[in-house]
């Protein structure tokens, strides 16, 4: 199986997806927009996991591979390659299909739950409530055609399925505590007191099944992904 991983930023990696991609004997490659921008022929790739970064898919001035990595999102998308999209991933994988991406009304940093959103047909199913990890603070509006997952109380658009083979996911079911931990060192400059911004402390005092439990549902998205 070859995965092709879109990395924005240094301390946003796959964490703990990587087990899930060991177990199925994937040869992984990665684009590092922050070293080289370029992106691989969609043939022969198995799946793209379009991961977080703190900047926004509004940045193209600033960061014209925005508009490459949108197209290549969308090719994938349309070409029925299976795409995951995590945070800034899933706001690309909107942008790439045509939806408003935009501030959000609060930021969302820490341990919040998500809820599932019923939906009828072959979709992903999420729990009833789901405690997962967030650092975001913009937000998108649902492409035409997609289905919502997911909502929460600060933010409404948590997760959506785009057909059978696309999965965007707002928040980070892929973190371990060592990526936590890189979170909170490279961007904790945004911890200030909000309705939804835990602190360092209490984000980084999750217990060890928190993070087995997202981590195993991570593994289901996937799964669902290739099946």
């Amino acid at each position: 199986m070859n995965v092709h991983v879109l990395q924005h930023a240094p301390f946003e990696g796959l964490a703990g997806i990587a087990p899930s991609l060991t177990q199925r004997q994937a040869v992984i490659s990665t684009t590092r927009f922050f070293e080289n921008a370029s992106l691989p022929p969609l043939r022969g790739l198995d799946l793209i996991i379009a991961m977080g970064g703190p900047m926004s898919v509004n940045d193209e001035a600033e960061l014209p591979w925005l508009r490459e990595e949108k197209r290549f999102i969308r090719e994938a998308v349309q070409s029925g390659v299976p795409v995951l999209g995590v945070c800034l991933g899933s706001q690309l994988i909107a942008s790439a299909l045509g939806a408003r991406v935009y501030q959000n009304k609060h930021k969302e940093i820490g341990w919040f739950p998500i809820e599932a959103v019923s939906a009828d047909g072959d979709r992903f199913r999420f729990p009833e409530k789901l405690q997962v990890f967030h650092w975001h603070g913009e937000t998108f509006d649902l492409p035409t055609g997609a289905v919502q997952l997911a909502r929460s109380a600060a933010c409404e658009n948590q997760a959506f399925q785009f057909g059978r083979r696309t999965l965007a996911l707002q928040c980070h079911l892929e973190v371990t505590p060592e990526a936590v931990r890189a979170f909170v060192d490279n961007c904790g400059d945004e911890l200030r007191p909000a309705p939804y911004i835990q602190t360092s402390a209490e984000i980084l005092a999750a217990p060890a099944a928190t993070y087995a439990e997202i981590n195993a549902w991570m593994s289901r998205a996937i799964d669902y992904l290739l099946v």
